[in-house]
């Protein structure tokens, strides 16, 4: 949403659909990864490694974290025929309160 905001501030006319539809074709060719967040909301991220996130809440943004930076311990056994594809960890940040 914020991309058709940029692009209709810009003049550039096009729709919602348009800019979601561009963005879910750069997420299918491996341009993009999709971190879905807070059930609907979705933020498309260009660097598409295995990484984490903040969330820093006063700006609505998303900062990486190394996959160093973080270890994961102590997941469930796996059902039956799966494996794990990525683990996805978004540490929600807001400004401290003195």
């Amino acid at each position: 949403e914020s991309l058709h905001q940029e692009a209709i501030g810009a003049k550039i006319d096009v729709s919602l659909a348009t800019v979601y539809n561009t963005l879910n074709q750069f997420k299918a060719a491996g341009l993009l990864r999709e971190v879905a967040f807070e059930g609907d909301r979705t933020f498309f991220d260009t660097n598409t490694s295995n990484h984490f996130h903040y969330y820093i809440e006063e700006t609505d943004s998303l900062v990486d974290i190394g996959t160093s930076e973080i270890e994961v311990l102590g997941l469930p056994p796996l059902p039956a025929g799966t494996e794990i594809d990525r683990v996805d960890i978004i540490v929600r940040l807001r400004r401290a309160i003195r």
